[in-house]
């Protein structure tokens, strides 16, 4: 059986890396062996995500559930499921540490623009349809993955993290492993864990298809099935039509 991928997203055709996804999964069957068996799920129709083998949480905010978008990345860390997450995911992510492993309360500016000090703000400068420079560490998973240390990558936000609460996050384990020309934060990743890296900038944007580390995502989803097999989530909800319910719909 293929791996199951949770797309976690309120699906858009006017959101540009969604439309791509198609093509990407394409790409990924074609040129690299990888077939993924993938469902979008919206963020306000997010259930028990233990039974796939990798969890994608794409751009797209605001989204219909912060909630919901968060309990997708606390699943995956709590459960080692291979998680990747771009833009929005990555603000996200950042979010369901913060408050889940660091006991922060914080809050997205998107969300709560009132907020006093939000771990996610708005961008000085919006990275909307930009291009930009990525120092990656050496030796961290992003590095390896990408085959050098410094890689150009799209983005298509207006929000990242501010600088007043990642210390706490890096003493409590997460890893900031990609930076700016300015040093500003742009991939975090999670010692320990088979699969747990997040970038502001989307890969799915990438002319090379698919991306290094979408390619590296959907390979760690395969291991994951390889080892383990559990019940299918998506079997009973599956049926001739697009729809498959509160599971999500078949990419």
């Amino acid at each position: 059986m293929r791996p199951r991928i949770a797309l976690v997203g309120d699906r858009s055709p006017a959101v540009r890396s969604h439309t791509r996804i198609p093509l990407i999964l394409d790409a990924l069957r074609e040129r690299e062996g990888l077939d993924l068996d993938a469902y979008w799920i919206r963020t306000d129709e997010v259930g028990d995500l233990g039974g796939f083998e990798g969890v994608w949480i794409l751009p797209g905010s605001p989204y219909r559930s912060e909630q919901g978008a968060i309990t997708a990345a606390r699943t995956a860390r709590e459960n080692a499921i291979p998680l990747l997450g771009t833009c929005a995911g990555f603000q996200h992510a950042l979010l369901e540490y913060a408050r889940n492993v660091c006991g922060l309360s914080v809050s997205h500016a998107e969300n709560d623009p009132d907020a006093p000090d939000p771990l996610i703000r708005q961008l000085a400068c919006s990275l909307a349809g930009h291009e930009a420079a990525v120092r990656l560490v050496p030796g961290s998973l992003a590095e390896r993955i990408v085959g050098a240390g410094r890689t150009v990558e799209r983005y298509f936000c207006s929000y990242g993290p501010g600088p007043a609460y990642l210390e706490t996050l890096e003493a409590h384990g997460l890893c900031f492993t990609g930076h700016d020309e300015e040093g500003e934060t742009r991939v975090a990743e999670l010692p320990g864990h088979p699969f747990y890296l997040v970038t502001l900038f989307q890969p799915e944007l990438a002319e090379q298809r698919p991306h290094p580390l979408v390619r590296a995502f959907a390979a760690a989803a395969a291991d994951r099935a390889a080892l383990s097999r559990g019940p299918d989530p998506v079997r009973s909800e599956r049926g001739s039509g697009p729809g498959l319910g509160s599971v999500g719909q078949h990419a």
